[in-house]
């Protein structure tokens, strides 16, 4: 196999000795972990280290990989500039991965590099390996926002390229694990830490990736785990293949989580195609909630579904309840891709001539106009899960007392500005967090004058 072995590594600064000055001391333990990974770096001699860093570039539609020939970098950033890194790309390697993406439908290349220093994701791997083995050339891969199917298939194309070019490589799953394990620690703590490390070392250790992608995001948001991904793409390298696993190491002593863990192929195993089993899964899902849908929720797919394959704006279909065609209203569309907000319009007011014509027009905006998403593919169709929300009337209230985050959405006006919040949305947990996300859509500055109005919604699922 052209994939010689994986590992999930982390990558705090503080470990370097020139950064951490003593501070290194209270990692032995996974300084001996990692020690013992470039060992086994070193043994395998590998011709192409792949290195997956959430501290590279990062958009949320967009895996960039290393371009160019080289880059070099080092940790003055962190107090100690003589520890630097001068590193040559395996470019054909790159190309290739770049090429399979593309004939795959997979928004991953070399465009939109913002800084081409190393960044520290990937220069304490390099530190650890550099000191064992110093042949073999680079690859870097930063993450993206896109689901965790995406970035197991980006993991399962960088197989596809080793092999086609004939590489032997090992993968560098680098990534932190909870930030919030600690009161003491820099981020405080948060139930979610603890019981993401423990879930993801469990996971880890077993090579069980199929649970990989059953992580919700929103937990994971919590948690502020910055390694998900990350594991995820390496996860995605052994797809079929069965794997031999060894967990090195766990420490949160600082408040944050730090798991090394081994990984190497045993042979094809077709129980393993975890990218397969996940969506047939999901599809599963979908075609049971369509089937349980109801006419508001089908108005907005039909809607949707007509406009994106034949460019066409459907009339008010026969049948509809009455009430959708006697009652005006606001109304947002929300569309859901694999877990992730793929387009949301609405209008706060009604500005049609009933709800199912309100329905109708935003839910060709949220499919095609949402400024923050492209437009939806015709291939994404069947992906998709489609919310209505129809919005009661909004009344004034004096202060955020009287805001329940479950209960009702906001508006946040000042001047003309204006930005909405629907109610019970994931993630956001409390009142103070729901106003400010209002105000941040709104263009709302903290130090603007405001008022707030609150309305309830009927939620179609």
């Amino acid at each position: 196999m052209s994939v010689l072995a994986a590992f999930m590594v982390p990558h705090p600064p503080m470990i370097v000795p020139a950064v951490g000055r003593g501070s290194e001391r209270q990692v032995e333990e996974t300084t001996k972990a990692y020690e013992r990974v470039a060992d086994e770096i070193a043994a395998l001699r590998p011709e192409t280290i792949v290195i997956t860093s959430p501290h590279s570039v990062m958009y949320a539609d967009y895996f960039h990989i290393s371009p160019g020939s080289s880059a070099s970098g080092s940790f003055a950033g962190f107090g100690a500039r003589d520890v630097s890194f001068s590193e040559d790309y395996d470019t054909e390697l790159v190309s290739e991965i770049a090429r399979l993406a593309d004939e795959e439908g997979l928004a991953a290349g070399t465009l939109g590099e913002r800084d081409p220093a190393l960044d520290h994701g990937t220069m304490v791997p390099l530190w650890f390996i550099r000191g064992r083995y110093k042949e073999g050339r680079i690859v870097r891969i930063g993450l993206s926002g896109l689901p965790y199917t995406d970035h197991y298939r980006l993991g399962m194309l960088i197989r596809e390229a080793a092999e086609n070019t004939g590489r032997r490589i090992v993968i560098v799953a680098s990534g932190d694990l909870s930030h919030k394990l600690q009161d003491y620690g820099p981020y405080g703590y948060v139930p979610e830490g603890p019981e993401y490390d423990e879930r993801i070392m469990d996971v880890m250790g077993r090579a069980a990736f199929d649970e990989l992608l059953d992580f919700d995001e929103t937990f994971c948001d919590k948690a502020a785990e910055c390694g998900q991904r990350s594991f995820v793409i390496m996860a995605g390298a052994f797809d079929g293949t069965a794997v031999r696993s060894e967990r090195l190491s766990h420490q949160d002593i600082t408040g944050v989580g730090y798991g090394i863990c081994t990984f190497y192929p045993e042979g094809p195993d077709e129980s393993r195609h975890f990218l397969d089993s996940c969506l047939a899964k999901e599809e599963r899902m979908l075609e049971e909630k369509r089937a349980s849908s109801d006419a508001y929720v089908n108005l907005a797919r039909d809607t949707i579904e007509a406009w994106v394959t034949r460019g066409e704006k459907i009339s008010l279909p026969q049948g509809l309840p009455q009430e959708m065609l006697e009652t005006r209203a606001g109304a947002f569309v929300s569309i859901h891709k694999q877990g992730q907000l793929r387009g949301c319009i609405g209008t706060i007011a009604p500005t049609a001539s009933c709800v199912a014509q309100e329905i109708i027009n935003n839910a060709i905006s949220a499919s095609t106009r949402d400024p923050r998403f492209a437009p939806v593919r015709p291939d994404e169709l069947k992906w998709l899960e489609i919310n209505v929300d129809v919005l009661g009337e909004p009344e004034d209230i004096a202060s955020r007392d009287e805001l329940d985050v479950k209960r009702y959405g906001v508006i946040v006006t000042s001047g003309r500005k204006r930005g909405l919040l629907l109610p019970d949305l994931d993630g956001v947990d409390s009142v103070d967090q729901q106003v400010e996300i209002a105000m941040q859509k709104g263009g709302i500055h903290k130090s603007e004058r405001y008022s707030l109005q609150r309305f309830e919604v009927i939620r179609h699922v």
